[in-house]
Formats: C-alpha cells, structure tokens, sequence
C-alpha cells in the first residue's frame, strides 16, 4: 500500500506536465520564406536592428524584433538556398505556400502571369504604406497593368567599386572624384593610362563559372543606346547595331587585356580587395563589405574606396536593375488572423526601410533617399540618382532568370572569341525567344 501511495502522486503529476506540454500554442502563424542566407549563430537572438550588419543580419534582426514586439504571432521563418523559387514552386503545386516569399522583381511575372501570386496594392494600403513615396525604380519592378504585385524591398543594381588609391597613382582624378569615362573610347583610354600607370588591369570581374555579370554589363550598355532588347510581345530582339556595340566594348576591353581573367565570383571579390585591378564590376550589396574593409588599415582600399553607378558611355543615363520584393503566394485556405498578420509585418518591414538600406541596397521610398539620415550614409549620395537611372526589363518579358544564363554564355563567348559577335547575337536571340516560345 505504502508504495502504492507513492506511485500514484508520481503519475498525476506526469499527467499534469503532459497535459501542460500538450497546450497548443495560441498564437497566429505566419510563415515567412526568404533567401539571404542563414545566421542564426550569430543574429539568432539580436532585436537591436541597428546593431546588425549584412543582408542576413540586418533581415534576421528585423524578423527577431517584429516577432519581440508582436508577441500574439509566431513567425515561422524558412530560409532557403538562393534563390528558393524550385521549393516555392514545389510548395505551390502541393498547396502548402507560405505567407510572404522574397522574390526578385524579375521573377513575378512567372508568377503572376499563372495566378500564383495575390495582388498587393489593397493590402498595402491596409498596411498604411505609402505607395505613392514609392521611387520610380521600385514602382516599375512590382507593377503589371496598374496593379501592385509585391511590397517593395529594395533596388539593386550593379556598380562601379573603385580603388581610389589606384586612381589617384594613375592620375585618373579630378577634383578629387574619380575620373569617369563618358564614351568608349575614352574608357579604353582610361584602361589603357591605368595599365600603363599600376600594371593592373582597370577591370576586376567574375567571369569564370558567373554569368550574370556578362548579362547585366550586355542589358546595361544596351539599354543606354536606347535599344529595344524586347518586342512588345515580349520577344527576344538582339541582332541589332546597339547590341553588337554593347558586346563590341567588353571585347575589346578583354583583347586588350584590361579585365582580370579565370576568376569566380568569390576569387573576385578577394582579388578586389587584394588589390587586383581598379574597378570590380559588382552589385549594391558589396557596399558595405567594401566599405568596412577601406576602414582597415594595411591593404589596397584602406582610405581609398568609392562606389558610383555605371558611368553614362552613350545617349541614355540608364542601368539594368532588379530588386527584392515581398510577394504574398496565393492560399484560399489563409485566415482572415494570418493575413492580418502579414499586414503588420508589412507596415513594420516597410517602417524599417531605412534600416534595410545600410545594406547597400537601394531604398524604395523617396522619402528615405532624400533624408539627411540615408545621405550621411557612406557614398549615398553619389548612388541616389538610382532611383532615376535603375531599369529593370519590360514586365512582360518571363524567365528573366535562365534567359539570363542565356545572354552571360554567348557574351561571354562573343567576347573570349570563341564565336564571332554576330554569331553569339543570333544564338542569343534563337535560345532565348525558344524559351518564350515555350512558356
């Protein structure tokens, strides 16, 4: 009996913790999707925004704090290996989307065109987000026919990062700028003086294994002549005078060896700041990794970096840009508290905008780029006119990401030699307007 007794109290309070552990969580789920990388070792448990540096610590610590402040919902954050749209797709197919994806603005309309995606700009006004502070970068990223299909992030765009030390032994400054080159010729001429000067090459690039930085430099320098790249139908239109001039300038700047060679996109980004030549061919989000390791004393960018956009080499002021989005994937089965939800993420995503912009990203709002805060920040001033200047491909044109992949492999052959320019135009073109053809 004695043993009896004691068995028994033993088991209700088993019972009791069971039943306590068993309690469902009453809060509201929201399932947020994103790439940028995982560091949880590191951010996992920062809510101090402003302490955080980096795409992944800036977006973790956001996430942290908006979860610290809204303790009746429980985030349920997915990070995926970039850019994440295989295992969105897959999610889509077995009705199990997620609430808010990150998205590149290039990508919505395969989403979009399949009705996939819900249409924002009635959320957005719910979330109290001013959409008519939006830039014109970012309204032309997440707009199809009138309608808002994101909650902008940012504009990125890729850049001129300069070793100001070079420039300054070469004699490539004025006014204490940096030199820019306003037409071809004066660009090889300017290669040329910083070859002769450094015995480097002007360009760093990565152009092995990498050919998103061939389809950014082609669309670039393109779109500055004014080409039309694509048809109203959106067809691929590349065997154009615009477009063999655009290919023409890096062959000739690879045959007179002005570009460093065989390196990846990591190889790169270390040649850069080892000091491998004097501008790396890159995007927004290196800004602040430049920028820290100019602060550092003992190597080729201590004292001597800048960042400016892609100089203007023809009649149009203008840069291929893209940018990151939130989208909100279709579900039927979404609660009214969910949505509701992700209206507040929203509103306190977009409030943290600025905070967002320290990582060399373009902010969205107008109000941010011209506030004396963002322009304090390290080289802004020189990259607000992105707002302007950033042009991403007509909303029309689908696949963006392999036709990508496309017009990287025949610039890069166009301008290697191993096909004549002609010739990788028109291959360009054929492979390109196949996957059109095919959607």
């Amino acid at each position: 009996m004695t043993s009896l007794v004691k068995i028994l109290p033993l088991t209700a309070m088993l019972l009791a913790l069971s039943s306590c552990g068993a309690q469902k969580d009453a809060r509201t789920e929201l399932v947020i999707q994103r790439f940028f990388g995982a560091c949880e070792a590191e951010y996992g448990a920062v809510v101090d925004i402003s302490s955080a540096f980096g795409e992944c610590g800036i977006m973790t610590a956001i996430i942290n704090r908006f979860e610290a402040e809204n303790p009746d919902i429980k985030v349920i954050e997915n990070v995926v290996f970039w850019p994440g749209y295989d295992q969105l797709t897959a999610q889509l197919a077995a009705n199990d989307a997620p609430d808010l994806v990150t998205m590149h603005g290039s990508v919505i309309s395969d989403y979009q065109a399949r009705g996939l995606l819900e249409p924002m700009g009635e959320l957005l006004a719910v979330a109290g987000v001013r959409t008519d502070d939006l830039t014109d970068a970012a309204r032309r990223a997440v707009t199809i026919e009138g309608e808002l299909w994101s909650a902008p992030i940012d504009t990125w765009a890729p850049l001129w990062h300069i070793n100001l030390n070079y420039f300054r032994e070469a004699r490539l400054i004025g006014d204490g700028e940096p030199l820019l080159p306003r037409s071809p010729d004066e660009l090889y001429a300017h290669a040329r003086r910083f070859r002769e000067r450094i015995g480097k090459p002007y360009f760093v690039q990565g152009t092995a294994n990498e050919y998103a930085g061939f389809a950014r430099n082609f669309y670039t320098f393109a779109m500055q002549q004014g080409a039309e790249l694509y048809t109203a139908d959106g067809r691929a239109n590349f065997q154009t005078l615009e477009a063999t001039r655009a290919l023409a300038l890096f062959k000739t700047i690879f045959e007179e060896n002005h570009t460093t060679r065989n390196q990846d996109y990591s190889a790169a980004v270390a040649g850069f700041m080892r000091g491998d030549g004097g501008v790396f061919l890159v995007g927004t989000w290196m800004v602040g990794t430049f920028d820290a390791r100019s602060k550092e004393p003992g190597n080729p960018l201590s004292g001597g970096y800048i960042v400016v956009p892609y100089p203007q080499l023809f009649a149009y002021d203008v840069v291929y840009a893209d940018g990151h989005n939130w989208v909100m994937p279709r579900n039927d089965k979404r609660s009214p508290a969910t949505r509701e939800a992700a209206v507040r993420f929203l509103r306190f995503f977009t409030a943290h905008n600025f905070d967002w912009s320290r990582t060399g990203h373009l902010p969205v709002f107008k109000s941010i780029i011209e506030s004396e805060a963002w322009r304090s920040l390290p080289y802004r001033p020189q990259l607000a006119k992105l707002a302007e200047i950033a042009t991403p491909l007509p909303k029309q044109v689908r696949r963006q990401f392999p036709i990508e992949t496309i017009i990287g492999q025949e610039a890069a052959a166009a301008i290697s030699g191993a096909k004549t320019i002609p010739q990788a135009l028109a291959d360009m073109e054929r492979r390109v307007n196949d996957i059109l053809d095919h959607i």
